[in-house]
């Protein structure tokens, strides 16, 4: 009786987490429609491009920055780099005299301190009303700008979060995979803005107010945290869809996983910062958002072991126990043969969505114990 309650419970969960929630926030989305209301307004505005050894990709992410539909006078590029080791500097510089005019801006940050500390230094120095966040690899459409600032026309807008669209690099075992998940939390984001307010905002294209900018520990992930300490200030944090910014997907299995785990534990960890906004009195739906898109994905691998391990002590007392359990072990089998394959050069779509899902929960899995042990990571390197 107790393995039957424990193994449908975690598939309850695990279902609520993937599809029970999108369905839950796409069902409130008729119900409340919440609208921004928009105008086109030009206040000025600076990129804050976050740069760590990208002398590959700063030169083209620049020329994509000044090519940005937006007054000269009204609009400034700054890159703050975290104590780059190689030619990112000397290019930035390079851009100071533009044939735009653009006021381009280097802030060389020293001792290598993360991103979050990074951003917290270069902030001060913005001129910009308007901020918008940017990665080096991130490589916005024209009309970027003006898609972000027409929200702030509406007072009670704090920050606005553009929208990734990835490209299947080649010979990416888990690309297919990855453009799927987003797809997936673009549509969620969309939901949660028509009913109020989304939650967290993607990293490498959301903007804010200056003047609501928080410094935050260099432990945290700003593009999570740093929306919610604006939400617990009294404003909504919304979604623009034509706010896009194109990336290429992971090259490899082992890069894409350092970089969940990375992501995860600074998530956990700002979650842990941000904890009063869990209450439910309080913040009703931040609350449903954050538990239930946040913390309820993370548990997931804690359920697939529940799952597994109940339905191994329930086999052969029926036969959907026991073909269940097959179903298991074959997901996960297909999981390790992709990853064996991609070894060997071999892409098989077939593999793409279970090498997927394991690589992310076992990532969420391992950052639970980091976090758990008081383990954090502050640095990131450059994959490309």
């Amino acid at each position: 009786m107790l393995s039957e309650i424990l193994f449908w419970s975690a598939l309850t969960f695990i279902f609520y987490a993937y599809v029970g929630y999108p369905i839950l926030i796409t069902l409130l989305s008729f119900i409340v429609n919440s609208k921004v209301d928009k105008s086109d307004i030009e206040p000025s505005v600076t990129l804050l491009i976050t740069a760590y050894n990208e002398e590959k990709d700063i030169a083209l992410k620049l020329d994509n920055s000044l090519a940005l539909d937006y007054p000269n006078d009204k609009f400034e590029i700054v890159v703050a780099s975290d104590g780059s080791t190689d030619a990112t500097d000397d290019i930035v510089r390079s851009y100071q005299a533009n044939e735009a005019g653009v006021k381009v801006v280097l802030h060389r940050v020293e001792g290598r301190v993360g991103k979050t500390q990074t951003q917290n230094s270069a902030v001060k120095i913005c001129s910009g009303d308007i901020l918008i966040f940017s990665d080096a690899a991130s490589m916005y459409e024209k009309d970027v700008i003006r898609a972000f600032v027409r929200n702030y026309a509406d007072p009670k807008v704090g920050a606005v979060s553009g929208m990734y669209t990835y490209e299947e690099k080649k010979g990416a075992s888990v690309g297919l995979a990855t453009i799927i998940f987003w797809k997936l939390e673009n549509f969620i984001k969309s939901r949660q803005t028509k009913i109020r307010t989304i939650t967290g905002c993607c990293g490498c294209i959301y903007s804010l107010r200056k003047n609501l900018y928080v410094d935050l520990p260099a432990t945290i992930i700003s593009d999570l945290v740093e929306p919610l300490m604006i939400l617990q200030k009294g404003y909504r944090i919304v979604f623009e869809p034509e706010a896009l910014a194109l990336e290429e997907t992971a090259g490899k299995t082992a890069d894409e996983f350092k970089m969940r785990i990375r992501v995860i534990v600074r998530g956990m960890t700002g979650m842990l910062f941000a904890r009063n906004l869990y209450n439910p009195f309080r913040y009703p739906f931040v609350a449903l958002q954050l538990i239930s898109h946040k913390v309820m994905r993370w548990l997931v691998p804690v359920f697939c072991l529940i799952a597994l391990g109940a339905n191994a002590s329930l086999l052969f007392t029926s036969p959907f126990y026991t073909l269940f359990f097959a179903g298991q072990l074959l997901f996960y089998a297909f999981a390790l043969i992709g990853y064996f394959l991609e070894k060997k050069g071999i892409h098989m779509m077939i593999f793409y969505l279970p090498l997927y899902f394991c690589i992310v929960n076992a990532a969420s899995l391992i950052s639970m114990f980091k976090v758990i042990k008081g383990e954090n990571i502050v640095t990131w390197q450059t994959q490309r």
